[in-house]
């Protein structure tokens, strides 16, 4: 009886310790400085992005397949769309259509550093419901490829300083407008760039590329818009799968086809997820969300230590955005076999595209898999890779300056760093940056993001507007 007494205390005790940190689990005081925006000319802000989607600026991994004379275009059309720019900065082209501005402050030791890239990913034209080059507008809405990745912001950066120059705003330290011609196959321009910089000296204070949005209804019980600044973004591998065979006919297969021993390996595989690791920037993620959550996420939110298995157990049940934020992720998306449909393959092969958590790496991933298939005939190869970012500092004057840029432009909204489970070009300033900033300076709903690299890319007006606010306010604190 003692005993029981005994346990009913500690479940008492236990259930009152959850509940009190949970109802002391509430949004955190934030002190953002309001940062005025002087008005500009918003028709002109959406003539030259029209202009700059109106060039065919694709890029392949077969470089012959480019069209060189379209990135030209744009390059030439620039001092006409951005002529105070072109006045006051030194503008230099580096290698692989790297694009580097200047623009001169009234000190150098503390630079900042707005990155863009203006090349965009193939089209399916006859899949799009207006021409994907054409730059139609139709009811408050741009169309065309591009117009959210990244010419959007590559537009808004210089309409932000042709803006400002043109009142005669000088900056407080150096200032430089990054852009690469080539980020979506990988290409050497932000490589370039950055060595650039290493070359002369040059010590970024701060980086800001594309990355986080303005969202909505991406953070279970939340139901405000969230400004998400990424301060790290995951590794990324393409990891082939293959097996070799003496072939043969299809009439006689033996009890294990080779196809059917990878499909194995891939089911394994997907039945035995990676560990969930929070990381620096989930950690804060989920302090800053999670505090304006609903109260039972609040409970599992503020109490980790006890819940944490529990959220593992729902990551890897449900997937998607959450659960990519958590761990490493295996996606397979490529397989190939016989050139017959009644031949035993003598090879076949499959893809998986590994997302890298920050506590993973290449060669622990690979590892991982290798035990996890443990079949010394299926060989494992890696056809890619890039190692998961080094992670940027949250306590510092420059991820607040993004921030009140942030919450200045979109009232209400809030802000919070947050993992980037893609990758983008900014991943090569680590080596010369601890504050690497990913914000695309737009407010964007789930359709409109999933035309990223899809069908009907497409931006409102006013979101085209909004970020050239947004790195107004930036600017006006560099």
């Amino acid at each position: 009886m003692i005993a029981l007494f005994i346990i009913l205390g500690l479940l008492v005790a236990l259930v009152a310790i959850l509940v009190i940190r949970t109802v002391s689990f509430r949004p955190k005081e934030q002190n953002i400085p309001e940062i005025e925006c002087e008005d500009f000319d918003r028709e002109n802000v959406i003539e030259a992005l029209q202009k700059l989607i109106r060039c065919k600026t694709v890029s392949y991994y077969d470089r012959s397949l480019e069209d060189d004379a379209e990135f030209e275009k744009l390059i030439d059309m620039l001092p006409s769309l951005y002529p105070e720019v072109f006045r006051v900065c030194d503008f230099k082209q580096l290698p692989d259509r790297a694009l580097l501005f200047k623009w001169e402050g009234k000190a150098h030791n503390e630079p900042s550093v707005m990155m863009a890239h203006y090349d965009v990913v193939p089209v399916e034209a006859d899949k799009w419901q207006k021409p994907p080059f054409d730059a139609v507008i139709e009811d408050g809405v741009l169309w065309g490829r591009g117009s959210l990745d990244t010419k959007v912001t590559f537009n808004a950066v210089l309409q932000a300083a042709n803006k400002l120059i043109s009142m005669g705003f000088v900056p407080e330290q150096d200032m430089y407008f990054a852009f690469s011609g080539g980020e979506e196959t990988d290409g050497e321009g932000a490589k370039n760039i950055v060595k650039y910089f290493v070359d002369n000296d040059i010590h970024p204070a701060l980086v800001v590329d594309e990355g986080g949005a303005v969202v909505e209804n991406v953070f279970p019980g939340v139901k405000q818009p969230c400004g998400l600044i990424g301060i790290a973004e995951k590794g990324m591998m393409n990891l082939k799968f293959s097996i070799q065979s003496n072939g043969g006919h299809a009439s006689a297969p033996k009890p294990h086809t080779p196809i059917g021993v990878l499909s194995k390996a891939c089911c394994d595989v997907e039945n035995k997820p990676f560990p969930m690791h929070i990381t620096k920037p989930v950690a804060e993620l989920f302090d800053n969300l999670g505090r304006h959550s609903t109260f039972v996420f609040r409970m599992i939110f503020a109490n980790m230590w006890l819940f944490k298995g529990v959220l593992n157990l729902i990551c890897k049940k449900s997937g998607g955005e959450i659960n990519a934020l958590v761990r490493t992720t295996v996606a397979f998306t490529q397989a190939s076999g016989s050139a017959a449909p009644n031949v035993i393959p003598p090879s076949s092969s499959m893809v998986a595209n590994l997302r890298l958590n920050p506590e993973d790496s290449v060669a622990t991933a690979k590892e991982r898999i290798k035990k996890t298939v443990n079949n010394q005939n299926v060989e494992l190869s890696v056809i890619s890779c890039m190692e998961p970012s080094p992670i940027s500092r949250t306590d510092c004057k420059e991820y607040d300056k993004v921030a009140a840029a942030v919450a200045n432009t979109w009232k209400g909204c809030i802000v919070s760093p947050y993992l980037m489970v893609q990758c983008s070009d900014s991943r090569h300033y680590g080596k010369i940056c601890d504050r690497v900033y990913r914000f695309s300076a737009m407010d964007l709903t789930a359709e409109e993001r999933s035309t990223i690299h899809g069908h009907n890319e497409r931006i409102r007006l006013e979101t085209a507007c909004h970020a050239v606010e947004f790195y107004i306010r930036l600017m006006k604190q560099c």
